[in-house]
């Protein structure tokens, strides 16, 4: 199959600088999937490595491709790949683990300490035409989901993969702290696991209104009221069962101890501005709180898949705003600062 020898490809040069570059196409190798990139979601990471040049200790030394949360069609595949053909409609698990380390076969790949992450320095990500990608970690989508909902799955996967760890069920009470991307996927995650009873908050009355379209019963603005005794007052005194926090705020995390039944269960997702935070492990202790730490996510894209494929789930309503690649700086700036209206920012690499 003749394929074209440069794409376009969004390079981050450093922070709040980004340029359209020729590239060359990459060259699939036996076992990787060519892919034509259709989608690409614009993450809260992505944002922080454009405005800040870093995230932790992870620095762009070097001109960086961002981009994660991606969609397209096969393009052209390995000799050695048996489960995609070119025309394939398929949704990318950014993180290819080694599969051979201690935590690979253990099964928490998320955790293998050779991973390469699409976006995440030194590994170029999606914003671009063409990108290749091991087949493994590469999913087909069903011709009823878009291209722009299938990049929800990424974000979608992180509340699974909490709703999982922190044993959520018909039944439970979940707090979910926080309504970006990740917040409001994980309303979709945790209905997806029977929850009945979800309270949100948040400081944007648009992102909250989002939230119970959505599926949140409960919604607070954390600006204009206590959430503490909200929660408490919304669960009959009881406190929740769970806490989703995606903020990383200390506040919120204290916020939640307080507001957790007995033996209740919290789920910290967002990371903090600062590596070392306070929480009340005397509270904590006295009502055997269990402490989760989520990082990214195992085995989640096709149960992700099959929930956004549903018609009655309306992640659409996260998709706020489309850009074609050519005006990527626009769509990094409609994120990075219109929070009061933006939610989720697509970018379209190819027509």
């Amino acid at each position: 199959m003749d394929l074209q020898q440069t794409m376009r490809a969004a390079v981050l040069h450093k922070p709040l600088s980004i340029s359209l570059e020729e590239r060359p196409v990459p060259e699939p190798g036996p076992r990787d999937v060519l892919i034509r990139m259709m989608a690409v979601g614009i993450c809260g990471s992505d944002l922080h490595y454009y405005e800040h040049g870093r995230i932790g200790k992870r620095v762009v030394e070097k001109p960086l491709i961002q981009g994660h949360e991606c969609a397209g069609i096969v393009e052209a595949v390995g000799e050695q790949v048996t489960r995609f053909k070119p025309g394939d409609r398929v949704v990318v698990e950014p993180g290819v683990a080694c599969g051979t380390c201690e935590w690979c076969k253990r099964g928490r790949y998320n955790l293998c300490p050779s991973v390469r992450f699409l976006s995440t320095p030194p590994v170029d990500g999606a914003l671009c035409q063409y990108v290749k990608h091991p087949e493994d970690f590469v999913f087909k989508i069903p011709d009823t989901l878009s291209f722009d909902k299938a990049t929800l799955v990424e974000p979608l996967s992180v509340g699974l993969y909490a709703a999982k760890r922190l044993g959520l069920a018909p039944g439970t009470t979940l707090w979910i702290m926080g309504m970006g991307p990740v917040g409001l996927t994980a309303v979709i995650a945790a209905k997806a696991f029977g929850v009945k009873n979800i309270i949100v908050s948040d400081m944007e009355p648009f992102r909250l209104e989002i939230a119970r379209q959505i599926g949140a019963t409960a919604a607070v603005n954390v600006v204009e009221t206590d959430p503490v005794p909200f929660v408490l007052d919304a669960t009959d005194g009881l406190g929740v069962d769970a806490v989703m926090d995606t903020t990383g705020n200390v506040k919120a995390l204290d916020a939640a101890v307080q507001s957790m039944k007995r033996g209740g269960k919290l789920a910290a997702i967002g990371f903090p501005s600062a590596e070392t935070v306070p929480l009340n492990l005397t509270l904590m202790m006295q009502k055997e709180i269990d402490m989760i730490s989520i990082y990214r996510y195992t085995n989640t894209f096709q149960q992700g898949i099959d929930i956004l494929a549903q018609p009655d789930v309306p992640a659409e309503r996260l998709i706020t705003d489309r850009f074609p690649l050519e005006r990527v700086s626009e769509a990094f700036e409609k994120a990075r600062t219109d929070k009061k209206r933006s939610i989720k920012v697509i970018v379209h690499p190819n027509p």
